[in-house]
Parts: C-alpha cells; structure tokens; sequence
C-alpha cells in the first residue's frame, strides 16, 4: 500500500513537472533525457549487447525519439546466487562512496585491492531508502517547483509487496509451479549432454524523470525459462542490499511489474564514484556514464554476468 502511494505521487509529480532540460552534470551528475540519450547512443557502441527498444508505444515518453525509449540486453547468464559468493573474507568488502551514506562493493578480489580500498568495510555504509534525497531534491529545485517532499521512508521492503496483477507473467510462478530449486533438480537432467542451463536474466536500463537518473530493472526466468518469482530475484542481489534498494514497480514502458534498484540514492553514488575517478586524474565524460553506472550496479548484483568491464574514462 505505502509503496502503490509512493509510485502514484511519483507518476502525478512527473506528469505535472517538466523534464530537466538545464545540465547539471558536472554539479549534481543528474541527466537530462538528452544527456540519457547520448550516454545511451556511447553505451550501444561500446557494448552491442545493449540496444534501444520501443517498448508499448502508448507507454512511452515524448521527450525521446520512439525508437529510444529504453534500454535492454537480454539472456544474460546467471551462473549462482550472491550469497555463494557473499562466504568470503570480509576484506573483499569496500565502500563505493567512502562515508556513511557509501554503497558497498560485495564481490571484489581482495588481490586487485589497494591497501586503503580494503579497509572500507562497515555494513552501514549500505544507503537506507528511509535517507535523505538530497541530490534529487536540490536537481528538482533548478526547475522552482513548489512540490511536496517525497517521503521514501514509506517505501516497503520487497517482502512487503504483492502483485497488483495476477497476469503479470514476469513475476509470477511457472504456471505448472515449478519453484526456484525444483528447476535446479530438473536441470540435472542436462547434465548428461554437457550442457550447463543456467538462470537468466532480462535487463533494462529506463530514464526516471523525477530523480532524473537512469533506474535499472531485472526480469529473471530459471533454468527451464520459467519468470522467477519476486523473491527469487532476490536470491541474485547481494544480501546487503536485498531489502533496503530492492523495489518491484510496475515497468514504465512494458506491461510487467520488475524488480528493480530505486533511484532515489543513485545521483549520490555517481557524484562520488565520478569524484573519484575525477580526483585520480581520471576524465570521466558524459557519455561515459552508464558505463560507470552499470559498474556501481555490478556491486548489487554481484552474479549477473553482464559486460561492466568496459573502460572509462576516454581510453
């Protein structure tokens, strides 16, 4: 109910409110849907697994050309769950942001660490969606709006939400009930023919107007491409972040409801991973920000074989 609230203020706030159009890249690292665009074109080059799509056109967004809506790549495996690689030395733990309000890597080789990387280890440097939304507040505030603050403390935990539609496909059982572990056992079967089947996923990079960032979307099938159920999808996001980013929205462009990692901490996070980057004498530019995007989210779904391997910084 509280988080149905939410996204109906939300959905009223962005049908009212005009989309960014001043950049404020360099300040608060918010995107216009131009910027979204042109970090989206750079990404498709870099990474063909990733193209544009259409979506349910009644769905889409008339600040973008029709063609580009959204971005997605599909079937990409997903070998384990992220608590099989969550048994490790904690000192494979470091904090992406560097203070309280950091977002923690959880999948990191301690070898490929510096010294002062390894020490950044406390598990509240995981962002709370009950924190402030200083980045998105002051973004929304180039524009004056006189709009109520948005309470995110009222968003529930996954566990908390129920599907509004009973046909949503992308989130319900198999139809014949298989469940998560009876489609390993069935999986067993392949092994005769050396053929490992795998978990996949679907995933989707959309423009959130209101926060003005990307927002990113995973739609789970297991390995007999059944749509994984809610909390299955949590069993690929490191447990850290399971029940504090973890929402299921319906899709903005598609008739699904997804899981998805809430926007409202992510200008934070790619203010300071780009100061970072910035501060190492390293040029980040604009059209290289969903590629530093897709490498803070590789933290939150630490098994999910996605391409974030892609350089930044105009190698």
């Amino acid at each position: 109910m509280r988080n149905a609230i939410h996204s109906i203020y939300k959905k009223t706030a962005e049908a009212v409110l005009p989309p960014l159009t001043k950049s404020q890249f360099e300040e608060k690292r918010v995107l216009t849907p131009q910027e979204f665009a042109q970090a989206g074109d750079y990404l498709v080059r870099a990474c063909p697994t990733w193209s544009w799509e259409t979506g349910d056109p009644s769905k889409a967004r008339n600040y973008f050309p029709l063609n580009k809506q959204y971005l997605v790549t599909r079937n990409v495996p997903c070998l384990s769950r992220a608590s099989d690689i969550e048994k490790y030395d904690s000192r494979s733990e470091f904090a992406l942001g560097g203070d309280e309000e950091g977002w923690v890597a959880t999948h990191q080789d301690p070898r490929t660490q510096s010294t002062s990387a390894a020490a950044g280890t406390a598990a509240d440097d995981i962002p709370d969606l009950d924190a402030a939304e200083p980045a998105a507040a002051g973004a929304r505030g180039s524009h004056q709006r006189d709009v109520p603050s948005n309470n995110d403390d009222e968003l529930p935990d996954i566990s908390e939400l129920e599907l509004q539609e009973p046909d949503d496909e992308a989130a319900l059982p198999a139809a014949d009930g298989t469940t998560g572990s009876a489609a390993v056992a069935g999986s067993s079967s392949a092994a005769d023919t050396g053929i490992r089947l795998t978990r996949t996923y679907d995933l989707y990079i959309t423009y959130d107007q209101y926060y003005q960032v990307p927002r990113f979307w995973l739609v789970g099938f297991d390995e007999n491409k059944q749509p994984l159920r809610p909390e299955q999808v949590l069993e690929d996001v490191s447990e850290e972040h399971a029940r504090k980013t973890i929402t299921l929205d319906p899709h903005p462009h598609l008739a699904v409801s997804a899981a998805s990692i809430h926007p409202c901490r992510h200008a934070d996070v790619m203010k300071k991973l780009a100061d970072n980057l910035i501060a190492s004498g390293t040029d980040f530019k604009l059209e290289q920000y969903l590629v530093l995007f897709l490498k803070f989210i590789a933290s939150v779904v630490p098994t999910i074989q996605y391409d974030y391997t892609m350089s930044v910084g105009g190698q």
